[in-house]
């Protein structure tokens, strides 16, 4: 198991657990107390961090290496009924962003999201989940070929932000993300995003604007990432957890400015503790969601969406 800088406490007591049971086993001696009380010390420990979490703490969560990504949760939710397409129909296939159409349960939905990659050659493949513009444009065909259908739109996101290379402003990386933005208010079939790890500034709202937001507990959402912001305000990456905290891009702090619609719960640790939860809890959220909104007339669902954004940003004394 791989463990953050704020986890050492936690790896040193899982070591010493390790080493118990290893001495009990070449001694042939019962460690059995001792195993006990030190498994009560690493839940203790693990409890007292975990409920008390600093913003720049989620951040390092929702970037874990074995947390699940938008594949893993595709797979449980639709496994085979999951066919994905490819391509913008002008440039090329952006590998970072996936989308196809596949069923939960007895519903057919359209699946689209970044795609981080779990070991070094896929996250080169995948460009680290950072979308150059013929992404953005593949997951628009997608949307309204949803639309075509009638079919909801379940995004999901994860992303540190769209590519911000050469090529990608070339080729309109602003514009492709604008054009999403604007077309996403227009669409009359249900939208339900779900930030399921980094929702980093425009890479992210160019998928996410919907119906229903919502994220995962220790994921965030912002304009920008802690240690940007602190290289711009700081000239350096030390200030990323003041950063962090100024920003208010936890869940909580999103859903107390009215940006999101709920926090979905992860397991006790992290989605890559048990993602088997986490797999349940984000079904559970899409089924109920799909449910009400699929009540709402399609010539109304767009206006809704339009006035629900429309109100973000307005503040009154």
């Amino acid at each position: 198991m791989e463990y953050l800088d704020f986890e050492k406490e936690l790896e040193e007591l899982d070591l010493q657990i390790k080493n118990t049971k290893e001495a009990g086993e070449k001694t042939n001696s019962d460690m059995t107390k001792v195993l006990k009380e030190l498994k009560n010390k690493y839940n203790q420990k693990k409890k007292k961090i975990y409920q008390n979490l600093s913003p720049w703490q989620k951040v390092q969560i929702s970037r874990h290496p074995h947390r699940p990504y938008t594949l893993d949760y595709i797979n449980y939710l639709a496994g085979d009924t999951f066919i994905e397409l490819h391509g913008d129909r002008n440039i090329k296939d952006d590998k970072a962003m996936i989308g196809g159409f596949g069923k939960i349960e007895n519903q057919t939905v359209m699946f689209i999201g970044q795609q981080k990659g779990s070991n070094t050659k896929m996250r080169k493949y995948r460009n680290f989940g950072m979308s150059n513009p013929e992404g953005y444009r593949k997951a628009l065909r997608l949307m309204k070929l949803a639309e075509k259908f009638n079919k909801p739109i379940v995004t999901l996101i994860d992303t540190p932000g769209a590519f911000p290379g050469l090529e990608a402003e070339e080729r309109g990386q602003g514009e492709a993300i604008a054009r999403n933005i604007y077309e996403m208010c227009k669409l009359n079939v249900p939208i339900i995003c779900i930030i399921i790890g980094e929702g980093a500034s425009g890479g992210a709202l160019g998928i996410g604007v919907g119906d229903k937001v919502f994220m995962l507990e220790n994921t965030w959402y912002s304009v920008i990432s802690p240690e940007s912001c602190s290289s711009i305000l700081w000239r350096n990456w030390e200030h990323k957890e003041e950063a962090a905290k100024s920003l208010k891009l936890t869940p909580n702090d999103m859903l107390k400015n009215k940006m999101i619609d709920g926090i979905i719960k992860e397991p006790f640790g992290g989605a890559h503790n048990n993602p088997d939860f986490c797999f349940k809890e984000v079904k559970k959220t899409i089924l109920e969601n799909i449910k009400k909104l699929k009540k709402i007339k399609p010539n109304s669902i767009s206006v809704k969406r339009i006035e629900k954004f429309s109100k973000m940003g307005i503040f009154q004394d």
